[in-house]
């Protein structure tokens, strides 16, 4: 076993010649990655089974275990998703702008490499390779900690990646998984001074706010996701059950899944049927408000403040019925987590109000909120959803990976 400090080391060692590597070497070095997981897909899905078994004996919910599970299919995505990583420009070295000074000095600023990367997630063994992959393009050294619930998938996935830069004569120390899942090497990340340029946590609540409140190195936070659907009064309704269904119910345990619905008083007595038939084929269980009840009947939960606020990650929603516009915005706003929010309406005015005025990283206009994602974004992957305002917001792709510096050309100047 690679001790932390072995990996910080030969992560910061490394990461200048990482930095260093041109866009060719390092559309290489990801192709290569690719056909490798493609091609060892049944010695990962043995992994990944390992995983599986372990989870349900210690009890993990059905969401976790969807979240944590790979087949071929999902196997192929991630694999095609190191592919659009390396068909994307390479962000390293682009002059964002120049101008010249009334000295003469031309100042401008260029993307540079953050150094050396650290992400802390859960139950997510694709967010191994999205993370490597991303890191990688992005000229920085990664340093991975996953949970103890993908330990096998992750290692599997990690070891493949490394032996296929080297096989290209590329830095396998660029990728390097911790294989400590204690919560003291979690601990110890959060406090790699001088090893770690940042640290993203890709996760759970508890998680993300551990490493936001106890981290001495730099932090980028990564949301969890109560997202709203919100049902206006001039909405076509069968399209907003359409949305409805398939923002609640596609893949309920991720985080860009709908937790909550808000329907117009003017359309509720309509709409709320429709949405419960559509809901009812995956079992969804509806915590609803008093009006959502009387419509509704016996099978509706009381919802509670608890309910708004919840991420449920899992086949229940809270729904409310609201008498303006104005009042759904102010619900979303109060209940949500920055994440994903979504209006169907064929109002023009009130769908740029919702735009305006909703405080989020991604807002909707009569579309799914399951489209906040790297690779729907064109992004190839993800390194996470950023909910928070500085840095990166929203899916966090290649630039949110770089940082800049200022360059100056001058011709002997001195200051006066």
């Amino acid at each position: 076993m690679r001790q932390l400090m072995d990996i910080a080391e030969d992560a910061r060692r490394v990461k200048h010649a990482v930095a260093a590597l041109g866009t060719n070497d390092k559309n290489r070095g990801l192709l290569a990655i690719a056909d490798a997981l493609v091609s060892h897909a049944d010695e990962i899905i043995a992994a990944n089974r390992i995983d599986i078994e372990n989870g349900r004996a210690n009890g993990l919910n059905e969401g976790l275990i969807d979240r944590l599970t790979l087949d071929e299919k999902r196997i192929a995505g991630i694999a095609e998703g190191c592919r659009q990583v390396a068909a994307l420009p390479d962000p390293i070295g682009e002059v964002l702008w120049m101008r010249k000074t009334p000295n003469g000095l031309n100042i401008g600023q260029k993307r540079v490499p953050m150094g050396v990367i650290g992400i802390i997630y859960e139950a997510r063994p694709n967010v191994t390779v999205d993370a490597a992959a991303l890191c990688f393009k992005a000229g920085s050294a990664c340093i991975l900690r996953g949970g103890k619930e993908a330990f096998h998938s992750s290692m599997c996935l990690t070891q493949l990646m490394r032996a296929a830069l080297a096989a290209e004569g590329l830095p396998e120390n660029a990728i390097n998984l911790v294989e400590d899942t204690s919560r003291d090497s979690a601990n110890q990340m959060m406090k790699l001074n001088g090893y770690l340029d940042v640290l993203i946590p890709r996760g759970g609540a508890g998680l993300i706010q551990s490493v936001v409140m106890n981290a001495t190195v730099p932090v980028i936070e990564t949301g969890t996701g109560n997202c709203h659907v919100y049902v206006d009064a001039s909405a076509d309704l069968d399209m907003a059950a359409r949305i409805l269904v398939n923002a609640k119910c596609q893949r309920p345990s991720v985080c860009n899944a709908a937790e909550s619905l808000l329907v117009h008083k003017d359309v509720a007595a309509q709409f709320l049927p429709m949405a419960a038939a559509g809901l009812a084929p995956s079992g969804v269980k509806i915590h609803g408000c008093t009006r959502t009840m009387e419509i509704l009947g016996s099978a509706v939960l009381p919802a509670t403040e608890e309910d708004y606020g919840r991420e449920y990650l899992g086949y229940e929603i809270s729904c409310r019925v609201v008498d303006s516009l104005d009042e759904a915005i102010d619900h979303i706003n109060t209940y949500n987590t920055g994440h994903s929010e979504c209006i169907v309406t064929r109002d023009y005015a009130s769908s740029q109000r919702f735009l305006d005025e909703v405080d989020a990283a991604a807002v909707y206009v009569n579309a799914s909120t399951r489209f906040t994602d790297g690779f729907e974004f064109g992004f190839g992957a993800e390194i996470g959803i950023s909910t928070q305002k500085l840095h990166a917001r929203g899916p966090m792709g290649l630039t949110a990976l770089t940082t800049t510096k200022f360059i100056i050309y001058g011709n002997g100047q001195v200051r006066e």
